[in-house]
């Protein structure tokens, strides 16, 4: 029996889906009788792979369930899913030609099945949202802060800021006991903090936005943290190497604790002082310090023990 791959194009209210090679198509509602309803229509073909894009927060129920069913989901960049259009020429775009188009791209350029969250992960990536729309919040709050003259305004800003804080405190203790519910992540959690540099905060962002670590090789690791070096090389002409893509809550969640590491350990401190003594800009060192530390953190992770200095 041929597998078949399944472009899956979600908007609010309704799915549409294309499968290939045969070519069938499919439109349901977006809830859990249309649900049923994709599972009934796969029945016993055989199922490589359904494709998909994020759509804020529309895609996360089909998800959920179909992670439960235990079928094959694969999540893709819309950015890359429409460049591929383009690339075959195809301009037009209808909910079903986007399933047809998610379906070809799947079954054309293999993409890496997601694995099945648990209950305890899908709380944790809901508070870790939450705690993210909170720090903005707090950020636009304090912008606010700066040209406010009515006096009024300015204690509902300071009673606001204060609001923020204990929520925060709130949703980080709910994280906390969640992890420390669960042996496996508070294990991986323990092994997280014992790095240099790495916060409680930094730890659970980076069990919440990147659970594949400690399964990822070091070049995997480094790329779906979006810090893997892309160079730019035609001819004789070499530009200079940058980072871009990958995740970029967990890039931005290393930034701090890679400030930190650079001071205190003696390893990843070697490595900066290496890079600025050879002209490289201090941006530039840092982020090699971040990749280190993403690299660290998975392989330690990969081989359950704690970060222990090197023997002097």
């Amino acid at each position: 029996m041929t597998d078949i791959t399944i472009g899956a194009d979600i908007s609010k209210d309704h799915i549409d889906l294309h499968s290939l090679p045969d070519g069938g198509t499919l439109k349901v509602a977006n809830d859990r009788k249309g649900f049923a309803a994709i599972v009934r229509w796969i029945g016993t073909k055989g199922l490589e792979r359904i494709v998909y894009e994020p759509t804020g927060a529309y895609h996360k129920p089909f998800e959920r369930f179909m992670m439960v069913q235990r079928l094959p989901l694969s999540k893709v960049n819309p950015r890359l899913a429409r460049r591929f259009a383009e690339a075959t020429g195809r301009l037009a775009k209808t909910d079903r030609i986007d399933a047809g188009l998610l379906a070809q791209y799947g079954a054309l350029l293999a993409q890496r099945i997601l694995q099945a969250n648990t209950q305890t992960h899908n709380d944790l990536k809901e508070l870790h949202v939450a705690r993210l729309a909170l720090i903005k919040d707090r950020t636009a709050a304090k912008n606010r802060a700066k040209n406010m003259s009515n006096l009024l305004l300015k204690r509902q800003n300071v009673d606001r800021l204060r609001q923020i804080e204990r929520q925060m405190k709130a949703v980080d203790e709910a994280i906390m006991a969640l992890i420390g519910a669960d042996v496996s992540l508070k294990a991986r959690f323990d092994i997280l903090v014992s790095i240099p540099g790495v916060s409680q905060i930094t730890a659970f962002t980076l069990l919440i936005e990147m659970p594949e670590l400690g399964g990822l090789d070091e070049k995997a690791a480094a790329a779906l943290s979006g810090l893997a070096p892309m160079s730019r090389q035609s001819g004789r002409w070499t530009g200079r190497a940058f980072i871009a893509g990958g995740r970029a809550i967990v890039r931005h969640a290393l930034y701090m604790p890679a400030l930190v590491a650079y001071r205190f350990n003696p390893d990843l401190k070697t490595k900066y002082e290496d890079l600025t003594k050879a002209g490289k800009p201090p941006k530039v060192a840092i982020t090699a310090v971040m990749r280190k530390l993403i690299v660290l953190a998975n392989a330690l992770l990969r081989k359950n023990r704690k970060w222990e200095p090197k023997p002097t």
